[in-house]
């Protein structure tokens, strides 16, 4: 029977994929997936499995979004079990809710498969904690694309003073946008900022700073996107918490003998 499942593929790093996304990848008769999907996961697909590229970078779109959701709703049409394998978790940035509404709106079967989501991965492997008890009892996941909504104002002064960890997706090309704005409502320029670029994945790459100078390290350090930012105290644990990195370099290391 045909159906359409919007799986969460995890981070990229191919063990935090759930038991139930394994499922729906292995159960495919088409997959349609995203650039920041470890390709690894799709050795599970079955061998006459139709494995569709729908990737995305920075201001160019391979297939916009339209397409992808013309594209679940024909194959299920045409019968197909569908698997959209998302990068991440489907419902968190990742335009979820938009294929979930053109399915249902064309009356085809759909389920939701959650996924690990990078705001929390990424900073779990620098050895960050997006809450904990002393330091952060709330967190906003954020996207770093926005630029001048009529709401600006009020989200950011909510962001600067109402939230103790901020995560966010993909802002590493509008980081003076972001630090302007935080400064500009109130946060402190001694704040902590993590950059942390590919996490999860074997060249995950962690920099810190403050609010007051992270641009500036991160053109230094030739940091781009994809990134997670995380900004607030519990980046101080970093350096006591961090383990990822240290054993890629152990790995490395010890290779090199």
């Amino acid at each position: 029977m045909a159906k359409v499942y919007l799986v969460g593929a995890g981070p990229g790093d191919e063990e935090l994929l759930t038991i139930k996304a394994l499922k729906c990848i292995k159960e495919a008769d088409v997959i349609l997936y995203d650039r920041l999907v470890n390709k690894e996961i799709l050795k599970h697909a079955k061998e006459d499995a139709d494995l569709i590229y729908c990737g995305k970078l920075p201001n160019y779109h391979t297939m916009k979004q339209e397409t992808i959701n013309h594209f679940l709703v024909k194959y299920a049409k045409s019968g197909k079990i569908v698997t959209r394998l998302k990068g991440g978790d489907p419902f968190v940035f990742g335009r979820g809710g938009e294929e979930a509404e053109a399915l249902a709106m064309n009356n085809i079967p759909f389920e939701i498969v959650p996924g690990v989501t990078s705001g929390v991965a990424a900073a779990a492997y620098a050895g960050i904690p997006v809450t904990h008890r002393d330091l952060s009892a709330s967190v906003a996941f954020i996207t770093g694309h926005r630029k001048d909504d009529a709401d600006e104002e009020i989200r950011w002064e909510a962001l600067a003073k109402g939230i103790d960890t901020l995560a966010i997706y993909m802002g590493v090309g509008n980081l003076p946008y972001i630090q302007a704005q935080l400064l500009k409502h109130g946060k402190s320029e001694q704040t902590p900022v993590a950059v942390i670029h590919w996490g999860t994945t074997n060249i995950q790459r962690t920099v810190t700073g403050t609010l007051e100078n992270i641009y500036d390290v991160v053109k230094q350090q030739n940091i781009t996107n994809p990134s997670m930012i995380i900004i607030g105290d519990v980046v101080n644990l970093k350096d006591k918490l961090s383990w990822y990195e240290e054993r890629l370099l152990q790995t490395a290391a010890s290779e090199a003998f």
